[in-house]
């Protein structure tokens, strides 16, 4: 069964190696043009072209997917399916409807909840207990397609977005492994989503990483969870905005207003948080210095007890 694969970030070049590795045969391998990085700009290939190019795969980068520039590639190549994994663009229904077997795709949650952009942070985000990856047939509409199969995983509670991440990047892999096994020999099941059951979400900005202390303290710790590795969570000490790297469940004092300091010792910085309870912060970032523990932060930036955090 020949093979073209679309990806671009870490999430896809898991899949694609996978796929290498089990034998498959993969013909070719669509990714986002290389993006000017770093301070000194430099264009740099996705990890799905590093990985494609070290495994002498013929590697394409289409600016556009409807100028007729890709079909052309892609009929060059007769691909009995396509695997797309986290590729950054829409395809055109007529890129979907060449391949005999269609398009299929690894999305990061269990369908249909979590459609769209960073379903994997979002499901951190809103303390959901458990998340998962599954693999689709592609429809015109953004994640709305017949599921193959799902396949759920628990979320620790102060698991951050970056480390399900990575266990759900080689779920995923294996996944659209079995899957492709499955369509070839004829035998992958299809399911129409319920599409009333359905949810959307967007993108991360930066708009999200400021700490509303008048939260629930769990809001808070799966806030500061969700928003790592990117853009990360933030709160004001004095006139420094630091960013929160990890924090922990603190005893709380119904009597204190929200933001109120609590303790600041040698486990971290407590605060008071909505509904008496609070959080302990025990990790940041101030400007310009390097991660530490909220203890070491402490030593050289005192913080007395009953401070009220703007």
């Amino acid at each position: 069964m020949r093979i073209v694969f679309m990806g671009t970030p870490n999430f896809a070049a898991a899949s694609l190696q996978r796929l290498h590795e089990d034998g498959f045969e993969i013909v070719g391998v669509f990714t986002q043009p290389d993006k000017p990085k770093g301070r000194g700009m430099e264009l740099c290939a996705s990890p799905v072209k590093e990985l494609a190019l070290s495994y002498g795969i013929p590697v394409f980068q289409p600016e556009k997917m409807r100028d007729g520039t890709a079909l052309e590639i892609l009929r060059s190549l007769a691909p009995d399916v396509l695997a797309v994994v986290a590729y950054g663009r829409i395809l055109p229904p007529e890129m979907l409807e060449l391949p005999k077997y269609g398009a299929v795709n690894v999305h990061g949650s269990l369908l249909p909840k979590y459609r769209g952009a960073a379903p994997i942070q979002w499901a951190v985000m809103n303390g959901d207990p458990e998340s998962g990856v599954t693999t689709m047939y592609l429809a015109n509409e953004m994640d709305t397609g017949d599921i193959i199969y799902s396949e759920k995983t628990q979320i620790g509670e102060f698991e951050t977005s970056g480390e399900l991440y990575d266990r759900l990047k080689t779920m995923g892999a294996a996944l659209l492994s079995r899957t492709l096994h499955d369509i070839e020999a004829g035998c992958a099941p299809r399911t129409p989503q319920d599409h009333a059951r359905a949810s959307y979400v967007k993108m991360l900005d930066k708009t999200l990483c400021p700490i509303d202390f008048g939260r629930t303290a769990r809001e808070i710790v799966k806030q500061i969870c969700a928003l790592q590795p990117w853009p990360v969570a933030t709160m004001k000490l004095g006139n420094d905005v630091v960013r929160v790297f990890a924090a922990q469940y603190g005893e709380g004092n119904p009597s204190a207003s929200p933001g109120t300091v609590l303790h600041a010792d040698a486990k971290g910085l407590e605060i008071s948080c909505g509904g008496g309870e609070g959080v302990r912060i025990t990790e940041l970032q101030a400007p310009g210095k390097k991660r530490m523990s909220a203890a070491d932060y402490l030593r050289g930036h005192p913080i007395a007890e009953g401070t009220v955090l703007a």
